[in-house]
């Protein structure tokens, strides 16, 4: 992107990284995420930018979309599609295997998978189960139908944590999907 010439701004999620860990599961909702984000583009003095988001990520993306339409010129949303609008199964599992005492007591192999990974870039576990807990919330279709943004939808062909990327296409007035082998 930057050999694009496109200025690129990450960062990390309140409770990821080293952002401030809460363990409330109120304090992370998708949307107040989003006002993160429209805080931080306030801070750099962005107006409106292209925002690519990948599964929590899309879902803050999404509510940049519809809480902030002003702000986002264009937007990805990725490893995450059809669930956004269903619901995520399995998110309680997760919870509980990142609260767990111990990875040997983790039997889920999708929250054993999640704690592995979370141990292993020294994610704060407890704040990771309060963020798990909240933001998972399905997104209504008719505040998808308001986008006017253009957008694009990508998850691979096997990722049933994404879901199958033509529901979110659906949703979205002119969105396009790319689902990836």
């Amino acid at each position: 992107l930057t050999e694009a010439g496109r200025k690129v701004v990450t960062f990390d999620h309140r409770g990821h990284g080293e952002s401030q860990k809460f363990y409330d599961p109120d304090k992370y909702s998708a949307p107040m995420m989003a006002d993160d984000a429209g805080r931080l583009l306030n801070h750099l003095g962005i107006e409106t930018t292209d925002v690519i988001g990948y599964s929590m990520g899309a879902r803050v993306a999404a509510f940049m979309l519809i809480n902030h339409p002003s702000r986002v010129r264009r937007a990805v949303l990725a490893g995450l599609a059809a669930r956004m609008i269903q619901g995520v199964p399995g998110s309680a599992a997760i919870a509980e295997a990142l609260e767990a005492e111990d990875l040997s007591s983790v039997t889920d192999l999708a929250g054993r998978a999640f704690r592995i990974f979370a141990m292993r870039t020294g994610g704060d576990l407890k704040a990771l189960a309060a963020c798990i807990k909240s933001s998972r919330v399905k997104i209504k279709e008719e505040a998808l139908a308001n986008v006017k943004s253009p957008v694009m939808v990508v998850a691979g062909d096997k990722d049933e944590l994404a879901g199958d990327i033509q529901p979110l296409v659906d949703a979205i007035p002119g969105a396009i999907g790319l689902t990836l082998p």
